[in-house]
């Protein structure tokens, strides 16, 4: 009976054997050409080897370990050598003609532009292309490959694209103003008391004005208020009066827009929702006068975006949101004419994103604090009695502005499909017509074929429309200003030209 360790030592190389031969049946590729010949190489002897086709290629034994393989005309066959011990090598040989540059131009252009069908036809030292691709990147990259043959000459067909991708952006901005003032004032005036008629006052607000008719007595003394506002008191017996301002004011004002602007991949859109103010301006004149022309400037609730998307299939925006206003108190008094400024908040800036997402571009707060102290010297730092000779006024302005930002990729309103409309609060008059006037419809006119569906043109006319269309701004556009002449200040009299000199006298022609 045999030791089973001498068993195990006698399965071992069997079974490796059986696994080396199970590995060596996977096929190899071979590439040879009508001509040509391969050395294959056997780590054990061979046996025996089979041609499946021995007109494409031909085997010839060497060493019992070495086959030489001939190629001889262009096909594809099967090589199978059986080695010493069951294993087998499995080669799939393809004769392959000898290739031209041409040849290796076409191969190449098979492998990259795929099911796209391209001619290559060698003229000299031109290439012709013929054929018809999908797109322009398509018909440049077949112009690249053919080029290493000679000079190209493209006279592929490009399939008319589809149009632009229409991106719709939906802009919320918000606008917050809360304004908080508070004031405190007195003043003091008498009409007689102490047999003293005067007053006394900050200036701050409208103090009261005393004045005598006649003699100055005290029966003559009289006052006038131009602003009782908000108390007001007076004891006769004493002809001692008091006016105290106390006020206390809270403001709110909240502005809300929601503009959707439609444009097309590329291009830029704009929106402006305010108005137009008129302000002189003073031009460089000439003697005795100076001209003033008018010129308008835009404020409100402005918008410009230009959308690009990428190859990532992302929307990247350039957007510049600005929202601006009136300001009366920072403005200009000019010939009895209050010129306002423009208190502006905009945001300029660049982001990518995919469709639908949104984000909030603008965070503004603006927090200001204004306190006007008036007082009297001397008598207004006098411990608890000087606040009688102080006037207070406290202003706190907080503003909040929120630019949301959401870019979306959208199509046309299929036809026959409802249009938006809005919700009006009341129906208009019955009379009249009730449908719109409109172009024809298209069982009048006649039904045109869908652009581009399947239409096939030169690359030189795509490329000659593309580079005729006008190319996107790379920035949002500068306000323009519309300058109006007004009537200017009448010029000084000149003095009436002298009369012009009588003409000389004509001589009579010569006999």
């Amino acid at each position: 009976m045999k030791s089973p360790f001498l068993l195990l030592s006698l399965l071992l190389p069997a079974a490796a054997l059986g696994l080396a031969a199970q590995e060596s049946a996977a096929p190899r590729e071979l590439v040879l050409l009508p001509g040509k010949s391969v050395v294959l190489d056997s780590p054990v002897d061979i046996q025996r080897v089979s041609v499946a086709n021995d007109k494409v290629a031909e085997a010839v034994g060497i060493t019992p370990r070495e086959v030489l393989l001939n190629g001889r005309e262009p096909g594809e066959t099967s090589v199978i050598i059986w080695q010493q011990g069951g294993g087998r090598l499995i080669f799939d040989v393809a004769v392959r003609p000898k290739e031209t540059p041409a040849d290796r131009v076409r191969r190449e252009l098979d492998r990259e532009l795929g099911a796209q069908k391209v001619d290559v036809a060698v003229e000299g030292e031109n290439v012709f292309l013929h054929g018809s691709v999908e797109n322009l990147q398509a018909a440049a990259r077949a112009e690249a490959i053919a080029s290493v043959l000679g000079k190209p000459v493209n006279l592929l067909n490009v399939k008319v694209p589809e149009g632009e991708p229409q991106i719709l952006l939906k802009v919320r901005f918000a606008d917050v103003e809360r304004t908080v003032s508070s004031e405190l004032g007195l003043n003091l005036f008498s009409t007689g008391a102490a047999n003293t008629i005067g007053r006394v006052t900050t200036g701050q607000f409208n103090p009261p004005f005393t004045r005598t008719v006649g003699p100055q007595t005290d029966a003559n003394a009289s006052f006038s208020l131009a602003d009782a506002l908000n108390v007001f008191l007076f004891r006769p017996d004493l002809d001692l009066g008091a006016t105290i301002r106390a006020l206390a004011a809270r403001n709110l004002v909240q502005i809300l827009a929601e503009p959707n602007l439609l444009t097309s991949n590329g291009k830029t859109a704009s929106f402006l929702a305010g108005g137009e103010f008129p302000y002189p301006v003073v031009q460089g004149g000439g003697i005795g006068f100076t001209p003033v022309t008018i010129q308008f400037r835009e404020f409100g609730i402005r918008i410009g975006f230009t959308p690009n998307l990428t190859s990532r299939g992302t929307i990247r925006l350039a957007v510049a949101p600005e929202v601006s206003s009136l300001d009366y108190a920072n403005g200009l008094l000019f010939q009895g004419f209050n010129i306002p400024a423009i208190a502006i908040r905009k945001v300029q800036t660049e982001i990518e994103l995919e469709d639908r997402q949104s984000f909030a571009i603008a965070g503004l707060l603006d927090n200001r604090t204004a306190e006007n102290l008036t007082k009297i010297p001397g008598l207004g730092d006098i411990p608890l009695l000087g606040k009688l000779f102080q006037s207070r006024k406290l202003n706190r302005n907080k503003q909040e502005l929120l630019v949301i930002v959401t870019p979306e990729i959208v199509r046309p309103i299929p036809k026959d499909q409802p249009l938006p409309e809005l919700s009006y609060p009341r129906p208009f008059l019955k009379e009249g017509a009730e449908k719109m006037p409109r172009t024809p419809a298209v069982e009048v006119t006649g039904s045109a074929p869908a652009p581009g569906t399947g239409k096939y043109i030169p690359v030189e006319h795509l490329k000659r429309e593309q580079a005729s269309a006008p190319a996107a701004a790379a920035a949002i556009a500068p306000v323009s200003y519309q300058i109006v002449p007004v009537t200017t200040q009448t010029a000084p009299a000149t003095p009436a030209p002298a009369p012009a000199a009588p003409p000389p006298p004509v001589k009579p022609p010569l006999p």
